[in-house]
């Protein structure tokens, strides 16, 4: 029987809250800064029988919402065959084996079966960031890697815990694969934790409601957020929607990879067809399955942010034509750039097709890249070990409702940069510098928003940088005449020369001694339509907080300003650059 209107809702909430405290509880307990203040993690309720998405907590990473629903069906699926052990009350499953429905190694999954009367009602699920997993360079992400054993240690599905006791032989293996093995004991115990919080939690819901009625809201749950689906597809216009994104470089090859993308509605389906896309790479930039498909998923929830969280609104999402790409990638192709990178380029594709047909809905492409950079050394200071992770964030794209978020997070996540308070009380470093990178954002009516400036100093001992990022060759696409945003940059100052990476933002296991420095710049997000119809006054103002000079005013958006600060717009000028500049165009065309 289906609850009630009201009940419906409650219990909706009430999963969602469950996830929530979840999240919370892992951030708040966790030693990494990459969980604890980056959020660079992800809780969630699952169906006992397929794995199917229940809930997820609304500060979990997107990405995680496709990988983790494939992962816990696979694992269900390996105890049905005696692939993987069965579970009892109290176990929890290690996993981060990419091939088996996850991201890169260093995500690292949890999954617990919950019983109720005997029988697993649901499962519950985490992921968390690991700052370390082995392989070949400190943080995991080999730019060189030719297979996954070089980016670290990967784990099938192992019980870690055993009727609620910490195997310590499961554990020894793990610390005895990765670095500064010491401090995971906390990121392991909080990442249990928040599962034994969501058991706590869930019961009280069940308590309180029935395990029938519950059963039946989810069901119920599952089938509106298909229904809903398909409604906002119904208003997409028929047509194939074509679009290309690039990938600078596979880390290995200094060639771009090519993500070719045609959507188009069926009904009140849609259809993504990947045919084209580029081979199966030599370095870290391939996507397994369950990431290719998740970066589809999180993309449509860009576009269509109010539908539930839940498997049903992914029943209408077909992708098809990655057999064969780098999009499916086979063991042993190494994936470490597969969840950070691959996936947004996959959603810019997606915002680019998808823009032709919705262009009151969908931004022209953000940074798109996690900016991942992993330093490892030692610190003679502490006597000790470290191994930092720092993801940054980027400009978004500039969108029919007004200009794009300065840096704002990745396009996959919520996770954001730990501040540098942090990072500098946790490591040896130093932060010289740490801003908005002006003038990064895409010209366009509506302008893209810009990306982050930082540069970072060793200040003791010696470490190895290492770094996969992306967005390095070309910049953020812009739509409907926008200008693409600034391109990613990064600098290495070794001994005072200057170090620029042949694949421009991958590389791995640089020197660095103190006083060396690294400097990055973050991509801004794509310009949203023609640059020459922004509004004056919106360049004036720009040009006054120190965005763009007075020079990019007028080349850009062909806005000419006074001399006097604040910035007043020479009108008669302007209308006349304006006019030339678009009689150019109208030429070369």
């Amino acid at each position: 029987m289906t609850p009630d209107p009201i009940t419906l809702s409650v219990i909706q909430a009430r999963l969602q809250q469950v996830c929530d405290e979840m999240d919370l509880s892992f951030s708040r307990a966790a030693f990494s800064p990459v969980i604890a203040e980056a959020n660079d993690r992800s809780d969630g309720i699952y169906d006992a029988r397929d794995g199917a998405l229940i809930a997820q907590g609304e500060g979990g990473l997107p990405v995680f919402v496709g990988t983790m629903q494939h992962s816990t069906r696979i694992l269900i699926e390996m105890i049905a065959d005696g692939r993987a052990a069965a579970p009892q009350d109290g176990d929890i499953y290690i996993v981060n084996d990419p091939y088996l429905g996850g991201t890169h190694l260093m995500d690292v999954r949890f999954a617990m079966p919950f019983y109720r009367d005997g029988a697993i009602f649901c499962w519950l699920s985490n992921t968390g960031h690991w700052p370390d997993t082995g392989g070949a360079v400190p943080g995991g992400f080999s730019a060189s890697a030719t297979e996954v054993e070089q980016e670290g240690l990967r784990l099938p599905p192992v019980r870690l815990f055993k009727r609620g006791a910490l195997d310590p032989e499961i554990y020894g293996i793990i610390c005895s694969n990765i670095r500064v093995a010491d401090q995971r004991i906390g990121d392991v115990k909080a990442q249990a934790a928040a599962l034994l919080v969501g058991a706590e939690r869930l019961s009280q819901v069940l308590d309180r409601y029935g395990d029938s009625v519950v059963r039946a809201a989810i069901a119920e749950l599952r089938s509106r957020a298909a229904q809903q689906m398909r409604s906002l597809i119904a208003g997409i216009p028929p047509g194939r929607f074509d679009a290309v994104a690039w990938i600078d470089s596979d880390g290995v090859v200094d060639a771009p990879l090519a993500i070719r993308l045609s959507v188009c509605r069926q009904g009140s389906d849609l259809h993504f067809d990947f045919t084209g896309s580029a081979a199966p790479c030599a370095g870290p930039m391939n996507s397994v399955r369950a990431t290719t498909l998740s970066s589809v998923y999180l993309a449509i929830r860009h576009v269509f942010p109010d539908v539930p969280m839940s498997a049903g609104a992914f029943e209408p999402l077909h992708v098809t034509g990655i057999e064969g790409t780098f999009l499916d990638a086979k063991y042993p192709r190494p994936v470490s750039g597969c969840a950070a990178e691959v996936s947004q380029r996959i959603a810019e594709a997606v915002f680019a097709a998808l823009v032709q047909a919705l262009p009151d809905r969908v931004t022209a492409a953000p940074a798109g890249t996690s900016g991942n950079l992993a330093l490892g050394g030692s610190d003679p200071a502490r006597g000790r070990d470290f191994v930092m992770y720092q993801l940054s964030g980027g400009g978004y794209g500039g969108h029919a409702q007004g200009d794009g978020l300065s840096n704002g997070c990745s396009t996959i996540g919520i996770s954001k940069a730990p501040p540098v308070e942090i990072m500098e009380q946790g490591f040896p470093v130093l932060y010289r510098h740490y801003a908005l990178r002006e003038g990064s954002g895409g010209a366009g009516r509506l302008r893209g928003g810009f990306g982050l400036d930082y540069e970072v100093e060793l200040r003791r001992g010696d470490a190895r940088a290492s770094f996969v990022m992306d967005h390095g060759r070309y910049g953020p696409q812009g739509v409907l005449g926008g200008a693409d945003g600034a391109r990613n940059q990064v600098h290495v100052w070794q001994d005072g020369r200057l170090h620029r990476p042949l694949h421009l933002s991958k590389e791995q296991g640089i020197a660095l001694t103190a006083g060396d420095r690294i400097r990055v710049r973050t991509p801004g997000g794509g310009g949203f339509g023609d640059p020459l119809q922004r509004a004056s006054h919106a360049v004036a103002r720009d040009v006054d907080a120190g965005y763009y000079t007075a020079e990019a005013a007028r080349d850009s958006f062909g806005v000419v300003l006074g001399p006097q600060t604040p910035r007043t717009v020479d009108v008669p000028a302007t209308v006349a650059l304006r006019a030339r500049l678009r009689n150019s165009r109208d030429a070369a065309d």
